[in-house]
């Protein structure tokens, strides 16, 4: 009998065989683990538990309020400008490498994040006070 080789085994890449033999005995392990909880495990149930814990202090009141919408418009910006800036400071790294294309790169997409900046600024984008409705103009004659 001729022994098998371990290419025949997996047909795609070596280590196939391995990877997919791993992730079989993992999800049984795991489905095992939880049969044996729900088995074991001791349900009681009573108040207390149905009530919600937030860090030890009793909720009072309705958990479900609005935030106003400037506080979203914020919360945007902020992750756009750090995504930015993550960027910005990854080319700072690789600064000698990119020479000066890359500064110029760089250069022109500060400049594309500064006018879009003054156009959100100049659109309203940033105020917090809430805007007045406009009146309707008379209809023309």
């Amino acid at each position: 009998m001729q022994p098998v080789s371990p290419s025949a085994l997996s047909p795609g890449a070596p280590g196939l065989l391995s990877l997919g033999l791993y992730a079989v005995i993992t999800l049984a392990l795991i489905g095992l683990l939880l049969v044996l909880t729900r088995w074991l495990g001791e349900r009681k149930t009573d108040i207390e538990k149905a009530r919600a814990y937030e860090c030890g202090v009793i909720p009072s009141g309705w958990a479900r309020f609005r935030y106003p919408v400037p506080f979203y418009l914020v919360a945007v910006f902020f992750l756009i400008f750090d995504v930015e800036t993550a960027l910005i400071f990854s080319w700072a790294v690789a600064m000698e490498e990119l020479s000066w294309l890359g500064w110029l790169q760089i250069s022109f997409f500060i400049v594309i994040l500064l006018i879009s900046l003054i156009y959100l600024w100049k659109k309203g984008g940033l105020d917090w006070r809430p805007q007045l409705p406009r009146k309707a103009s008379p209809p023309r004659s």
